[in-house]
């Protein structure tokens, strides 16, 4: 039997050395730490060697994991391939963008309700209640403002009141899932906070997170909400690329889950 190849794409040495064991001889893993130099030539997936320049080589399956700043390309050329892609190449391209990716998934969602405004490029905005400014390309916490009075966007941002109460992330993986308290010493959360650990599941904010998974058809996806102090549900945001190295029980579940996806496919 042929052998596969397998780009990976994004992950650390040491999570490539266990999928590599888990995978056996079957498969060919170019890995690369960042974006590779690929081509897509009349249906065929090409990437450049490791270790000759200007060799391409073809490509059977992906696994890509990271967000990188010019990805959007890259991600737009994986779903014109259509070829087996870890995380789903066309849910990525059509959540990767923060703002677009938001206004999709609300339309899946049913804690859809929290009021949203939205200004375009440099604009003046004035708001009497507290409120959230989120703006650019980026699912990690940043490009955030919290004000009150008058704010000047410097780009186009959408902004959503301030809610306050508790910060959780449902993790889908497959058939197994989680729930992740988001802590932070500031109003701004984030799993990188000491504090944020697994808590009880939510079955409802699971079963929203489970149906937002299945319309974009992500295997795997990390969904943020907001759980105010009245228990009204908000959906936050959708990570196509859910961080898997924070949580060491998450960072297992997906170095097993990769071969498991992998042996599942049929190239």
């Amino acid at each position: 039997m042929d052998k596969k190849r397998l780009l990976v794409i994004g992950l650390e040495a040491n999570e490539i050395e266990k999928i590599r064991a888990n995978l056996g001889f079957n498969y060919l893993v170019v890995h690369y730490d960042m974006l590779p130099k690929v081509k897509l030539v009349q249906g065929n997936l090409w990437v450049e060697s490791t270790t000759v320049p200007d060799k391409f080589l073809l490509v059977d399956m992906v696994i890509f994991h990271g967000i990188f700043e010019h990805d959007f390309d890259f991600i737009t050329l994986l779903s014109l391939w259509n070829g087996p892609c870890l995380p789903n190449a066309q849910g990525m391209m059509d959540l990767r963008q923060r703002i677009p990716g938001l206004a999709r998934a609300l339309k899946v969602s049913k804690f859809n309700t929290l009021s949203r405004s939205m200004v375009l490029g440099a604009t003046e905005f004035t708001s009497k209640n507290e409120v959230v400014a989120k703006w650019g390309i980026w699912h990690c916490g940043e490009d955030k403002h919290k004000f009150n009075g008058t704010w000047t966007s410097n780009e186009t941002s959408v902004i959503e009141d301030f809610i306050d109460g508790e910060a959780v992330r449902i993790m889908l993986m497959g058939d197994t899932h989680w729930q992740i308290k988001l802590t932070g010493d500031t109003w701004l959360k984030s799993i990188h906070n000491e504090g944020s650990w697994q808590m009880e599941v939510d079955e409802e904010l699971l079963t929203d997170t489970k149906n937002i998974a299945e319309h974009f058809n992500l295997p795997m996806v990390g969904v943020d909400y907001m759980v105010g102090k009245d228990g009204r549900k908000h959906l936050l945001e959708v990570n196509h690329i859910p961080n898997v190295t924070v949580f060491p029980f998450i960072n297992e579940a997906f170095v097993n889950f990769i071969p498991n996806w992998v042996n599942a496919v049929r190239v």
